[in-house]
């Protein structure tokens, strides 16, 4: 009977977008390959790769004690009855509760540190006890796979990881489905996308107020905003981008998956983020030959050269991110376009999706 390998993640289309690569390599190896995941609608894609969907219950974000023990308990009952070869795990919760239950069980887990999320990058109690749990959960775990340096050194320094530490080139970029797009001719029109969660650490106040000042000084330009709002904060962030649609200086699309032919649209992506494991955004723009303006912190900073494939400026600073779309928008087209190339041919030596494949099977052995 083959192998089985189970996957814990938070999302289906996270999990089926950025790591399909890692489970199709792994059922042409022989493997069953169970994941646990809630579906919201990739269910049918992720059963079509081959693998065997667990529909799970799930709350992505705060800390309910009640529903985190059944998710403890519920990982627990799998592993119990699947008792699969190793147990791979991706974001916060199921890193922490899957390589909780995997260590009781005495059953390998790699987990995969997607970013440190807004908790740990803030101080204060809950910072504290998410920390204690890490140090409990990774103690035994066989590989730590961290997305940047600044992340895996964080955790180092709070003593939450024991054993092996590994540092990849994030999810990768798959290379073949996000090819070089020619660059966009000078037109009336200059588009500028943001792909991300309309929250705060995201960078969304920063966009907004950046995106009124530039198109006040530069009537042709626009910005698109591709994302979903987190529930607990749309009250306040709605009124803010429809006032922006109003004045013609947004477009506002929500959620899509067809996230590419923005890309070919546009002049170049715009990331203002707080705190990053490793940007998917960033990388599937610079391997469609995209510039890319992004806030300088670990995990953006690592998927372009400043000033050749891209602009940095300070993160949490409205002014600065004007002051780089004032520079952008002074390029000539050429400049522009040559910014594109070089920020493709960045990610194609450094975060071709196959290397991250190769240090999945490395460490499963």
């Amino acid at each position: 009977m083959a192998s089985t390998i189970l996957i814990l993640s938070n999302s289906d289309s996270g999990l089926y977008d950025f790591r399909k690569e890692v489970l199709a390599e792994l059922l042409s190896r022989g493997y069953r390959v169970l994941v646990s995941v809630p579906n919201t609608g990739y269910e049918g894609r992720i059963k079509a790769l081959g693998c065997t969907l667990i529909p799970t219950s799930f709350e992505r974000r705060g800390m309910n004690p009640w529903k985190d023990l059944k998710l403890l308990l519920f990982y627990r009952s799998l592993l119990r009855k699947y008792r699969p070869k190793a147990v791979l795990t991706y974001t916060i919760k199921p890193n922490i509760y899957g390589a909780l239950a995997a260590r009781m069980a005495r059953i390998p887990c790699l987990a995969n540190i997607t970013g440190l999320g807004t908790t740990l990058e803030h101080g204060g109690p809950l910072q504290r006890l998410i920390l204690l749990m890490y140090r409990t959960a990774l103690k035994k775990a066989k590989c730590v796979f961290f997305q940047n340096e600044g992340n895996r050194d964080f955790l180092e320094r709070k003593g939450c990881i024991a054993g092996r530490a590994r540092v990849i080139p994030g999810s990768g970029v798959n290379l073949q489905e996000h090819c070089a797009e020619e660059y966009p001719q000078m037109e009336e029109k200059t588009a500028f996308v943001s792909i991300m969660r309309l929250m705060k650490d995201k960078g969304i106040d920063e966009l907004l107020y950046a995106a009124e000042r530039i198109h006040a000084r530069h009537p042709g330009t626009v910005f698109q905003l591709l994302g979903a709002y987190e529930e607990e904060s749309r009250a306040h962030y709605e009124p803010l981008v429809q006032r922006l649609i109003g004045l013609g200086c947004l477009e506002y699309y929500g959620y899509r998956d067809d996230v590419p032919a923005f890309l070919k649209g546009c002049q170049a992506v715009v990331h203002p983020s707080y705190h990053e494991g490793m940007s998917n955004v960033l990388l599937e723009a610079a391997a469609s030959a995209r510039p890319v303006l992004a806030s300088a912190v670990p995990g953006c900073l690592d998927t372009f050269q400043d000033g050749i494939g891209g602009i940095a400026f300070p993160p949490r600073d409205g002014d600065g991110l004007v002051e780089a779309l004032e520079r952008f928008l002074a390029l000539p087209w050429e400049e522009r376009r040559r910014m594109g190339q070089a920020g493709r041919q960045f990610v194609e030596e450094r975060f071709d999706r196959k290397l991250v494949v190769a240090a999945y099977m490395e460490e499963l052995g």
